[in-house]
């Protein structure tokens, strides 16, 4: 096969015994903010109050202890300035020598080979027969890049992009495995925890992870190239949706599958814009035309406690020191009774426009015609 279904984890989820502080911090940057100032311990302090409770993640390890049977001149060197600048002094021969000498005793360590570029390399060589243009050279960071400027300044994809980063579900990762001799594509990817050998993560940004850099309205890829897609968090961020979904079923192969999930009840997030979600019916909608629906669900990542705590905490994160004391004291009752007197409590009145347009039942638009239009 040239292309062996392989994985590749670039965060784990930590335990109390694989823990590790620097792999922690750096896979949890709000975190590492708080350490720097103060408001926690350590980032063992976190994990152990919060972080095993909210699934927390800590990127694998970059280094490995080296042995006779491993040892690699330049990862060792890599890992272990004290012994680069040794050798660079003199002082020793090579870092096989300063291994030899104290590094075996002292248990160090080297760089950790990336199994990523081999991975990458032999998903390319599968996909090009199935991209439009097969001859597009890699980028200067190895990536298939079909993303131009004119596409960049129509979505404003010249902003800065937040890291959007979540793992796949065990049914995906089930529907994943079940394509291990074909290739997956994952539009709207963001950052994996674990890179697979058939998936093809596309984005508009260049994360780690990401395969192909375009737009998902202009996927570069030939009719019924994919055994399956997974666009999980990516329609409401694009400003045509039914053509991302016309896409989106060009590119299946007949009898593919996809898994798609969009928001319905949760609050502005830009990545880098949001701009539509959906009801059910509205997803269904979007796909009808082109593939055979077989089941529509709300499953435990997607159920409405997840909308009810983003609403309030984002809300409760909105307001002045004392509104959000007594906003945090209401009850269940307090919030489902009539609205109208909540409008004057400072908890409400209070809520800054930005919030307001966050958490909005609703948004109105005003708009004018420009005089002198030409009729159509």
């Amino acid at each position: 096969m040239s292309n062996p279904y392989q994985t590749a984890p670039l965060q784990e989820a930590p335990t109390r015994e694989t823990f590790d502080e620097a792999c922690y911090l750096a896979a949890n940057p709000d975190v590492a903010d708080a350490v720097k100032s103060g408001k926690v311990a350590s980032g063992w302090a976190h994990f152990r109050k919060f972080g095993s409770v909210e699934g927390r993640r800590q990127t694998v390890s970059q280094e490995e202890l080296a042995t006779a049977e491993n040892f690699d001149e330049t990862r060792y060197l890599a890992a272990n300035p004290d012994a680069r600048e040794a050798v660079r002094r003199g002082d020793v021969a090579s870092a096989r020598a300063h291994f030899d000498a104290i590094g075996r005793s002292q248990h160090r360590r080297q760089r950790r080979e990336s199994p990523l570029p081999a991975i990458r390399a032999r998903k390319f060589s599968a996909l090009r027969p199935r991209l439009l243009d097969p001859d597009r050279p890699l980028d200067a960071n190895g990536k298939l890049c079909f993303l131009d400027a004119e596409t960049r300044a129509r979505d404003a994809l010249d902003d800065e992009i937040p890291i959007s980063e979540n793992g796949y579900d065990d049914e995906t990762v089930g529907l994943i495995e079940s394509c291990a001799d074909g290739l997956v594509l994952d539009v709207g990817a963001g950052f994996r925890p674990v890179y697979y050998s058939n998936v093809v993560n596309l984005e508009v940004k260049d994360y780690p992870t990401t395969d192909v850099i375009g737009v998902a309205d202009r996927l570069p890829f030939k009719d019924d190239s994919f055994d399956g897609v997974i666009s999980i968090a990516v329609l409401e961020h694009v400003k045509d949706p039914f053509a991302c979904a016309r896409e989106i079923a060009r590119v299946l192969k007949p009898g593919g599958w996809l898994k798609c999930c969009v928001p319905f009840l949760q609050p502005l997030h830009g990545y880098p814009h949001h701009y539509f979600n959906m009801t059910h019916e509205g997803l269904r909608t979007l796909f009808e035309p082109y593939l055979t629906i077989e089941r529509q669900e709300v499953n435990p990542a997607t159920h409405p406690v997840w909308a009810i705590a983003w609403q309030l905490r984002a809300w409760a994160e909105g307001l002045p020191p004392a509104a959000k004391k007594s906003f945090l004291k209401l009850r269940v009752s307090d919030l489902v009774a009539f609205p109208g007197p909540m409008l004057a409590q400072p908890w409400a009145r209070d809520l800054p426009m930005e919030k307001q347009f966050e958490l909005a039942a609703a948004t109105i638009l005003l708009a004018r015609k420009p005089t002198g239009s030409a009729p159509k």
